[in-house]
């Protein structure tokens, strides 16, 4: 469990109440590290939640590497895009990053059932404050056996919305589901959250003068999967309830970063309290 920051007040960016909030399958670091610090930076998020996650450094021939130039780590990676771990690392492979944007209240890993002969699975959840606005955000990585993946997602609402209950905090689920929309899981998720990219679509990435895609985001329809030639939205960010969603899509990089930097794509979405929409 990562103890709560400062009790001075974080500042507040020229987005206000928007909170930017990012998931990212890395790849357990194994691609170009360097592209991936970029994507990430260029994602500009508030809370950045990431799946397959190194427990350890990256190792080449058994051997641990260390460089100063190319983050090897899950902290290197955080240092590199101007971020810090708030939660997770150490339980299977998902974590949670924030910017300086936001405090942390809490951070904590908790682990799911295992099922015998399967991946053991964790989540990791960080409740942070954004001005006077609080958020329980939860990273999950689903299995690729449906029975498990649908086990797994039931037990994660009960471990999100408690730490929401506990700090009056916005729950926010964002992960790599390993199923399409449609499937169970999302029916699951969709019946007590809103799925953002279908809430307020923004594919992200250049645009040519007609308004066609010339590379980078999302591909058609949120496609988040293979980074190369996305066909399967598996990635997704769902907002709790009182969350209104402003947008949600793609990182705007160039093509190049995104296929180099992991076999994902990473969606970001903006949410914002409804509380204060009347303001904007």
């Amino acid at each position: 469990m990562t103890s709560p920051g400062s009790a001075e007040d974080a500042p507040e960016d020229a987005a206000g109440n928007v909170l930017r909030v990012a998931t990212y399958n890395v790849r357990g670091l194994k691609d170009d590290r360097r592209a991936l610090a970029r994507v990430i930076r260029a994602l500009r998020p508030d809370v950045l939640c990431l799946q397959e996650v190194p427990r350890l450094p990256v190792r080449r021939h058994g051997r641990p590497v260390f460089s100063r130039a190319v983050p090897v780590s899950l902290t290197a990676l955080a240092r590199a895009a101007g971020l810090s771990v708030a939660a997770g690392g150490r339980l299977n492979g998902t974590a949670v990053l924030i910017s300086p944007a936001v405090r942390l209240l809490r951070g904590e890993g908790r682990r799911l059932r295992w099922f015998t002969g399967l991946e053991r699975r964790a989540v990791a959840v960080a409740v942070v404050e954004k001005g006077r606005d609080r958020y329980a955000v939860c990273s999950a990585h689903l299995d690729l056996l449906a029975g498990a993946r649908l086990s797994h997602a039931a037990e994660i609402v009960p471990i999100l919305e408690g730490a929401a209950r506990e700090f009056g905090a916005a729950p926010v689920l964002a992960g790599d589901l390993n199923e399409p929309p449609g499937a169970p899981v999302w029916r699951l998720l969709g019946a007590r959250y809103a799925d953002c990219f279908a809430a307020a679509p923004d594919a992200g990435g250049s645009r040519t003068a007609d308004g066609a895609a010339e590379g980078g985001g999302c591909g058609e329809g949120g496609s988040t999967f293979p980074a190369r030639d996305p066909r399967v939205r598996i990635d997704a960010i769902f907002a709790g309830p009182g969350l209104t969603v402003l947008s949600c899509g793609g990182a705007d990089v160039t093509p190049g970063d995104l296929t180099a930097a992991s076999d994902h794509r990473p969606v970001v979405a903006e949410i914002a309290s409804g509380r204060h929409m009347g303001r904007r």
